[in-house]
């Protein structure tokens, strides 16, 4: 049977999207409910997550990867530094 507009406006009104609701952090960042911040990684008054340890990895896989890209000749030493002067 086809359903006419009214009935299909209907059902589809609860199809709406919601904001997310976000909390203030400790630190003073917004972070979603019942998660760690990601800015501090803190959760509840504890730190849950080290920051500083996760960007000293990321910082570390950043370098590796450069450094196999340009023994690979796939990136040059000048095209590393204009990105580095674009940022």
């Amino acid at each position: 049977m086809r359903r006419n507009r009214s009935q299909t406006a209907k059902r589809r009104s609860h199809h709406a999207l919601s904001a997310a609701h976000l909390q203030k952090c400790e630190c003073g960042s917004m972070r979603l409910p019942h998660r760690a911040c990601r800015s501090c990684g803190k959760y509840g008054g504890r730190v849950v997550i080290d920051v500083v340890a996760q960007a000293a990895r990321v910082a570390r896989r950043n370098k590796r990867r450069e450094k196999e890209l340009m023994a690979s000749g796939q990136i040059t030493a000048d095209s590393k530094k204009e990105k580095q002067d674009e940022k």
